[in-house]
């Protein structure tokens, strides 16, 4: 049961197993003290959950059900009907009466929600420290920093207490966490999941975000959650998959020259040992200049798009400043230093170093990057909270 994939579970109910039994299982395998939860849902909710799910079965039957009884983990910025929604704030917290879209898509495909997870408050943050309910842990070393801001979602996947989880991504929230923890994250194109019940970041940038154990998962969770909801501004169709082009048997991954790692021989080492088993595999990995990356990197950490983060809760900022997390706060509240100014230029030259960038990519089928420079240990991100975690976005 721990570890379980989708797969396994739907073999469960198939060989008799019933989401009662093996859901009251699961709960009595959970940790009791664990911070990668914020909430769990008690015995009545997941009670309410499974009745609505056997009213499903009647209407259609467990086979046209996908996620049959399959447990999943929310991240605590997206809403689920009658659990709080704190976004990692106790103060800023309201019980939803309505499912985030994105949710109801796979609570309708059968799936339970089992828990509400951690992150880095107001999904600000790539180090999952930045939480009055406490830093999560990496899953393979409690000392290590689990990555954030989705740290919770990626905890309870990487040490299968269930098989999938969602986050969300604005830059680099939802794969981060997944690199440091040895799991699939998936950050889908932008507008391909519904925000709709989704406390924004960014509001321009944000992606929910899906963590497995494999790609196989991930893709099955994300072809049920996926569809244009006319309530999102942002929300898009998908194009037809006759347009999506498969790769060449012998693809170009185009790869930073000079990576950076800061010193970490270990994770410069793993680098070279996925280059090399890329070749083993019949790939052709082309050295590119990422400089240009960087700067679009500068501008969103350094740049007037935080303003985006203080539009988010700007009445509830101003009206009790002292409930948000110290480094949050101070990176929120530097938003009112830009001016509209500031924005149309940043603007601009984002869209110049678009160009650049297509001009760089056309030569090359997809890139292959370091999914971050190197693990931090938790003391080390409270020390330098700030320098630290923006070389987790390079």
């Amino acid at each position: 049961m721990i570890g379980w994939t989708i797969a396994n579970w739907l073999a469960a109910y198939k060989e008799g197993g019933t989401p009662q039994m093996l859901l009251e299982r699961l709960a009595k395998l959970l940790p009791a003290q664990d911070k990668a939860w914020i909430t769990l849902a008690d015995h009545a909710h997941i009670g309410r959950q499974i009745a609505a799910l056997d009213m499903r079965v009647k209407a259609v039957g467990a086979t046209a059900l996908p996620l049959y009884g399959v447990p999943f983990a929310v991240k605590d910025n997206i809403d689920v009907a009658g659990l709080p929604t704190t976004a990692g704030c106790p103060e800023f917290a309201y019980t939803p009466q309505r499912n985030a879209y994105v949710v109801e898509r796979l609570v309708q495909a059968g799936a339970i929600v089992i828990g509400k997870t951690n992150l880095d408050q107001f999904a600000t943050g790539l180090v999952g420290t930045r939480s009055p309910y406490g830093a999560v842990p990496n899953a393979f070393n409690p000392e290590i920093i689990s990555g954030g801001s989705s740290s919770g979602s990626a905890s309870v996947v990487a040490r299968g207490l269930v098989p999938f989880s969602l986050g969300t991504d604005t830059a680099g929230s939802g794969r981060v966490p997944a690199g440091l923890n040895n799991i699939v994250g998936l950050k889908p194109t932008r507008g391909a999941l519904s925000n709709t019940g989704v406390v924004p970041a960014c509001r321009s940038l944000d992606c929910i975000s899906i963590f497995a154990t494999s790609v196989d998962d991930a893709q099955a969770v994300f072809a049920i959650a996926a569809a244009n909801d006319e309530a999102d501004a942002f929300s898009r169709k998908a194009p037809p998959e006759s347009e999506i082009a498969a790769l060449p048997l012998r693809p170009r991954l185009g790869i930073p020259s000079l990576p950076e790692f800061y010193a970490d021989a270990q994770s410069e080492q793993s680098w070279h040992a996925a280059l090399e088993k890329m070749t083993e595999f019949g790939a052709h990995c082309v050295p590119l200049d990422f400089a240009l990356f960087d700067q679009v990197a500068a501008l969103l950490y350094d740049g007037p798009w935080v303003a985006e983060r203080y539009a988010a809760i700007r009445a509830f900022a101003e009206k009790q400043p002292d409930a948000i997390h110290p480094v949050v706060r101070d990176i929120i509240f530097r938003a009112r230093e830009f001016s509209a100014t500031d924005a149309f230029e940043a603007m601009y030259r984002l869209g110049d170093l678009k160009r650049q960038a297509d001009a760089l990519i056309v030569q090359v089928d997809a890139l292959l990057v370091p999914t971050l420079p190197r693990p931090y240990r938790i003391a080390e991100v409270e020390a330098d909270p700030v320098r630290l975690n923006s070389q987790n976005g390079k």
